[in-house]
Formats: C-alpha cells, sequence, structure tokens
C-alpha cells in the first residue's frame, strides 16, 4: 500500500467547510479514502429532536481482538470575518512552515495524521493481529447530542468493544510532546433564577428584591471551597458566566433576578452530589429571605480518569523518542468526546499544539504534523508487538 500523506490528507479535509453541523460531504470524502484501505466503513447520522443531524464515520480494519481506535471529529468552529484571515480558511495555504486554514489543529490534521499512520503501519507489518478502527464525529464543537455519543451507544448496542482509544484532540499548550490528556474535569452550568415580589422603590416593604437574595447566594457559591484538589486534579472550581435583571424602570424593584454559572469538578464529586450542595444553599437563602428559586442544570460530563498503566508509559516513551520531550500527564482544559468514549474504553488525549485553534489563522507546523504521523504509526507497532 502507498503511504498516505499526510499534509495532503490535511489540506483536502481542511477544504471541506465543515461547520458545526454541516457536514459539507467530509465524512463521504474519508469513508471512501478508508475503504480503499480495506476498511469496512458506517456512516451514522443520528437525528434527534430540536437539534440538527450529525453524520459520524465508524471505521474499522480487522475483525479480532484487540481492537485500536483512533477518535476524533471533522466538525470545525466558524471562521468568524474572513477578512481577519490572511488567507481564505477554507483554501489552506502554506506559510513559514506552517499549514493554515480553520481545522489546521483541532483536527483536521489529526485526523489526517490517523490515517497516515495507519498506512505506514500497514506498509510495515504484513499482518495485523488485531483490528484498527477510526470513530471521526461531526458534533465535537456543537452540542454534542448526535456526535460521538450516540455512536457510543451503537457501538455498545452492536457489542462492539474497543480496548484502547487514542483521541486526537490538541492537547499540547506549546510544544509537541508537553501533554497527555488523562482525564478531563467534569462540567455543569446552573441557570438560577430568583422570584420576588416587585413594587416601588420608594415602598420597599411592599415588595421582595430578588437581586438581595441572588447577590447573597452567588456570594456565598462563589466562596465555596469544595475541594484542594488531588494528584491529578486542579482543586473544583466555580465561575458566574451571567448576571440578568429585565428591568426597564430605574423606581421599580423587579419581581425576578437570574444568573448563570458553570463549575468545573474534579473526581471527587459527581455532578449529582454538585446538585444537592449548591440546592441545600438555594433553599437556605431563600427561605431566609421569603423568596422563591427555579434552578436548571446542565451536565456536559462527568469528571474521570484514566488511570495511568503500560500502555500510558509507551506513549509516552514513544512520545519522548519522536519529540525528545517526556509529557507530562494532565486532566487541565475543557471537555472533549473522551467524556463518552470512557465509558466503552480506556482513553488518552494526544494530539497537535492547541495555541491557535479557533483563532483566526489557525495554523500548524508542518514539522509537528509529521512528527505525530510518526508518533501514531509507532505506538501502532508497539501497541500490536
Amino acid at each position: 500500500m502507498q503511504k498516505i500523506n499526510e499534509l495532503k490528507l490535511a489540506k483536502e479535509l481542511i477544504k471541506f467547510p465543515s461547520i458545526t453541523p454541516k457536514d459539507a460531504g467530509v465524512m463521504r470524502f474519508l469513508e471512501k479514502k478508508l475503504k480503499k484501505m480495506g476498511f469496512k466503513t458506517k456512516i451514522l447520522n443520528f437525528r434527534e429532536k430540536n437539534f440538527q443531524p450529525v453524520k459520524n464515520l465508524y471505521a474499522r480494519l480487522g475483525s479480532k481482538g484487540p481492537n485500536f481506535c483512533f477518535a476524533g471529529h471533522l466538525d470545525v468552529v466558524p471562521p468568524g470575518n474572513i477578512k481577519d484571515w490572511t488567507v481564505n480558511p477554507f483554501r489552506p495555504s502554506i506559510k513559514k512552515g506552517h499549514l493554515i486554514g480553520r481545522g489546521a489543529n483541532d483536527m483536521k490534521g489529526s485526523v489526517a495524521a490517523f490515517v497516515s499512520a495507519v498506512s505506514v503501519f500497514l506498509n510495515n507489518n504484513k499482518s495485523l493481529n488485531g483490528s484498527i478502527s477510526l470513530l471521526i464525529t461531526g458534533d465535537e464543537e456543537g452540542d454534542a447530542v448526535n456526535g460521538t455519543k450516540k455512536v457510543v451507544d451503537y457501538l455498545k448496542k452492536r457489542k462492539e468493544k474497543i480496548n484502547f482509544c487514542l483521541v486526537g484532540e490538541p492537547t499540547n499548550p506549546n510544544t509537541l510532546g508537553e501533554m497527555i490528556k488523562i482525564g478531563r474535569r467534569g462540567s455543569i452550568t446552573g441557570a438560577l433564577k430568583i422570584i420576588g415580589e416587585m413594587t416601588h422603590v420608594a415602598y420597599p416593604h411592599r415588595g421582595n428584591n430578588p437581586s438581595t437574595t441572588l447577590v447573597e447566594i452567588l456570594n456565598e457559591i462563589k466562596k465555596l471551597k469544595f475541594d484542594k484538589g488531588n494528584k491529578h486534579f486542579q482543586p473544583t472550581n466555580l465561575e458566574v458566566t451571567k448576571i440578568n435583571i429585565n428591568n426597564d424602570a430605574d423606581n421599580v424593584i423587579p419581581k425576578a433576578a437570574e444568573a448563570t454559572f458553570n463549575i468545573r469538578f474534579n473526581n471527587k464529586h459527581t455532578s449529582g452530589s454538585i446538585k444537592r450542595k449548591l440546592n441545600k444553599i438555594f433553599d437556605k437563602i431563600c427561605k431566609k429571605n421569603k423568596s422563591k428559586f427555579k434552578i436548571d442544570y446542565r451536565v456536559s460530563g462527568e469528571a474521570f480518569l484514566t488511570q495511568p498503566n503500560k500502555i500510558t508509559g509507551m506513549i509516552q516513551n514513544v512520545i519522548k523518542k519522536i519529540t525528545k520531550v517526556r509529557p507530562k500527564l494532565s486532566t487541565t482544559g475543557g471537555t472533549s468526546d473522551a467524556r463518552f468514549i470512557k465509558n466503552i474504553s480506556p482513553c488518552l488525549e494526544f494530539g497537535l499544539v492547541g495555541r491557535t485553534m479557533h483563532k483566526r489563522d489557525e495554523a500548524v507546523s508542518l514539522n509537528d504534523l509529521k512528527k505525530l504521523t510518526k508518533i501514531y504509526a509507532n505506538i501502532l507497532d508497539k501497541y500490536f508487538s
């Protein structure tokens, strides 16, 4: 088999304006590539009421275990004002040793490296003692409702076993080789509404100002010390992200006041234990102030950790050999689709440098792209040996 060039494939993928949740034809394009390599493929189109349909791809080469899976996404965030870019974001260009285009590092570059690495591995090995699979979604940058979450459910129903998964998110802050993600914090968003009683500001005793209760609650939950963190996780942290009182008059005490907050929590908690803790505070302060509250929670994911083991060490060693850097094991950053995959398989995350992701002129070093392909190919060699 001829080696698939990672740079050529990355360029081809970037040309598709696959802004979440639009596919723009990129899944079928990749499917054809994988079929030529011998993969059995399945385009999975999922729908759910009130959400846009999303195309996903699951491809597998081989029929026996162990099954090593590469996971990632081909959807990208919008480019913003195209005039702010030095190139057209969907016409990839090379400047000063970097490939520029939307998705270059988050994460069409890594997907191209997956495919290229598999072609290298197959050229170097006459037989595959197991299976290699790719789980590619089109909904990582969006609602994450019709993407990897549903692919995981599909694989469960089919009793499709994945023995280990490597997610290609851009895990490195500044230099290739710096960081492997071995878990992620959980994320929960709360939309809190305090209901008081409207009245004239000159007669406050006739009403009940909800802003007084809201400020007291926000002050108390912001001062909460959930924990001190642990060996692998930062301390749990709460941030208030919105405060809103919809009041058109300055001489009226409003009926309602609202706030939104987000908590990134470690594995000392669950979303359920966080909710119970907060609800007790809301209930206590509202009763004291004779107010009422409504709270809506949205859980993006629970905290999880893949305990370091032999495979973790092997991947660290491969990365160090090629980059001359021993990667730190980390759980920092936002959520990723690993939060769904961890329900069916141990998984780690390692990809490109994410310094320009979601920015104008998103770019990847050509040298890094080549090295990442080599890392992925070496991981396959070590895993199947």
